[in-house]
C-alpha cells in the first residue's frame, strides 16, 4: 500500500507539473498535449527540434506567429532540412508557467527556442541554463535579459511614438490641445509594451497633455476594459492601449460610452478591426507577427547549422490600421 501510495503522489506531481504548459496548433486545440502539427510529422532523427514558445494561447498575435513559424518550415523542408516544430504556451500570461515551457522544451529535447519572453527577469535564469546545455535561443516579440543569437521583433519604442503621433493628430482635429490620457499596460515587466510606452510618452511631453500613471490588464481584455472606463469616468480624452487584449478593452469601453474619447491600440485581431472600422478606435498599430515567427525559425536554423545571422536585431515594421484603409483587412 505504502508503495502503491508513493506511486500515485509521483504521477500527481508530474501531471501538475504538465498542465501548466500547454501544446498549442493553429486553432489552439490543448485537449490533446502531445499532438503534433503538421510539420511535426516531416522530420525524423536527423530534424532539428525548434519550439515557439509565446506569452499566452489568447491573443491571435500568437496565432499569426505560428502560422509563420510553420511556413518557415516548409519552405526549409523543400531545401531538405528537417525541423520537428511544436508550439507551446501558459494558458495565459504567468512567469511560472512560461518557465516551465521552457524546461519541458529543454527537456523534450530542444535544439532551438523561439520565445517571447512575458517578463524581461522571470525567465532569465532558465533559458540561461538552456543556452548552458547548447539549446539556441531567438527573440521573437519581446525579449528577456539574456543574450540570444537574435531578436526578430517590432521597433517597439518607435511604434509608440507613431500611435502617439496618431492619437495626437485625432486631438488636434477634434480641437483638443489639453486633457488626461491613460495608458494601459500589459505588466510592468513586459520589454516590448514597456517600450511601446516610452515611445508614446516621449511624444506627450512635448505638449500640454497629461499623462496619467499607467494600469496594467495582465493581458486579460475584461481588465482592460474596466480600467479604460475607470478612466472614462476620470474624464481623460485619450486612451492608449498597448496590446491585443488592452486594444479590444479600450474600444469595447468606448463604444460603451459612446464613442465620447479617442483611443489607439495595437495589433489586428477581427475584433479591433471592428472597433476602428465601427469608429471606437483611432488607429491600431498592427504587427507583422507572421514575420516574426518566419524569420526567428530561419534565424534558429542558420545557427543551428553553423551559419552567421547577418542581422541580429531584424526590425518586423507596423501597419497603421484607421478608418481610411481597415477594410483592407477585413
Amino acid at each position: 500500500m505504502k508503495k502503491l501510495l508513493v506511486m500515485v503522489i509521483c504521477l500527481a506531481m508530474t501531471l501538475g507539473l504538465l498542465a501548466g504548459c500547454s501544446s498549442g496548433g493553429g486553432s489552439l486545440d490543448t485537449s490533446d498535449a502531445s499532438k503534433t502539427s503538421p510539420s511535426e510529422n516531416a522530420g525524423g532523427d536527423d530534424a532539428y527540434t525548434i519550439y515557439l514558445i509565446s506569452m499566452d494561447q489568447v491573443d491571435q498575435h500568437w496565432v499569426y506567429m505560428n502560422t509563420g513559424c510553420e511556413e518557415a518550415v516548409a519552405e526549409l523542408a523543400e531545401e531538405n532540412i528537417k525541423v520537428n516544430y511544436r508550439w507551446l504556451a501558459p494558458e495565459a500570461k504567468d512567469d511560472a508557467k512560461q518557465i516551465e515551457c521552457i524546461n519541458n522544451a529543454v527537456a523534450a529535447g530542444a535544439d532551438a527556442i523561439l520565445i517571447a519572453a512575458n517578463s524581461m527577469e522571470a525567465p532569465t535564469a532558465a533559458l540561461e541554463e538552456a543556452m548552458a546545455d547548447g539549446v539556441t535561443v531567438v527573440y521573437v516579440d519581446s525579449p528577456a535579459n539574456a543574450e540570444a543569437v537574435a531578436t526578430v521583433a517590432t521597433d517597439n519604442k518607435a511604434a509608440g511614438s507613431e500611435a502617439a503621433k496618431r492619437l495626437l493628430a485625432a486631438l488636434t482635429e477634434e480641437g483638443v490641445t489639453s486633457g488626461t490620457i491613460g495608458i494601459i499596460g500589459v505588466y510592468s515587466s513586459t520589454t516590448s509594451t514597456v517600450s511601446r510606452e516610452e515611445g508614446f510618452r516621449e511624444v506627450f511631453d512635448k505638449t500640454d497633455f497629461t499623462l496619467m500613471e499607467t494600469q496594467y490588464c495582465e493581458g486579460d481584455a475584461s481588465k482592460g476594459q474596466n480600467i479604460a472606463s475607470n478612466y472614462i469616468t476620470q474624464g481623460v480624452v485619450g486612451i492608449f492601449a498597448t496590446n491585443e487584449a488592452s486594444t479590444i478593452g479600450a474600444g469595447n469601453a468606448v463604444r460603451e460610452d459612446g464613442g465620447n474619447v479617442l483611443a489607439v491600440g495595437f495589433d489586428k485581431p477581427a475584433i479591433a478591426l471592428e472597433l476602428v472600422a465601427d469608429g471606437y478606435l483611432v488607429g491600431i498599430m498592427a504587427q507583422n507577427p507572421d514575420v516574426m515567427g518566419y524569420e526567428g525559425v530561419k534565424a534558429a536554423v542558420t545557427s543551428l547549422t553553423g551559419g552567421t545571422i547577418e542581422n541580429t536585431d531584424i526590425d518586423t515594421g507596423v501597419t497603421v490600421i484607421d478608418a481610411s484603409n481597415v477594410a483592407d483587412y477585413q
